[in-house]
């Protein structure tokens, strides 16, 4: 599983003009799950997004998202799965098929509510549009094989 964690002073989605969700403070995720990935990867995912020190404290990356009060927005990307080994054309072989992939998404949004984080979705398999204000910017990737961060 790939995921892209951006720190947002805000940040949200719709599809077809109409907003699906939105959150303030807190962190957009983009996840994408590959071919294999399994309960065990959603759950570091979340797992490590959820005591991620990236806010700042009295350092500048000191505090997670339960310490600020954050909330999360997490967005389906398959194309995280995308190859650009070859030709001029993303090869998307590596993208778990969609029937498989939704659950693991919801299941690293659901994971997030337990640890506490308010948690927005995006709308699975749709053309959305995200809109973010990066803050910082600081923007980070968590990788996970067989449940472990890599």
């Amino acid at each position: 599983m790939k995921t892209i964690i951006q720190r947002v002073t805000r940040a949200s989605v719709s599809v077809d003009g109409e907003l699906v969700a939105s959150i303030g403070a807190g962190v957009l995720a983009l996840v994408g799950v590959e071919r294999g990935d399994g309960l065990a990867d959603a759950q570091a995912t979340a797992r490590k997004l959820a005591s991620l020190r990236m806010f700042p404290g009295t350092k500048p990356m000191d505090r997670c998202l339960t310490e600020v009060g954050g909330a999360a927005l997490v967005i389906s990307q398959f194309t995280l799965a995308g190859s650009l080994r070859k030709g001029r054309r993303p090869s998307f072989d590596r993208a778990e098929d969609p029937q498989l992939a939704e659950p693991l998404y919801l299941a690293v949004a659901q994971l997030l509510r337990e640890h506490g984080i308010p948690t927005q979705t995006g709308q699975f398999a749709a053309n959305m549009q995200v809109e973010l204000v990066n803050d910082g910017p600081v923007t980070l990737m968590i990788f996970t094989d067989a449940g472990a961060i890599v």
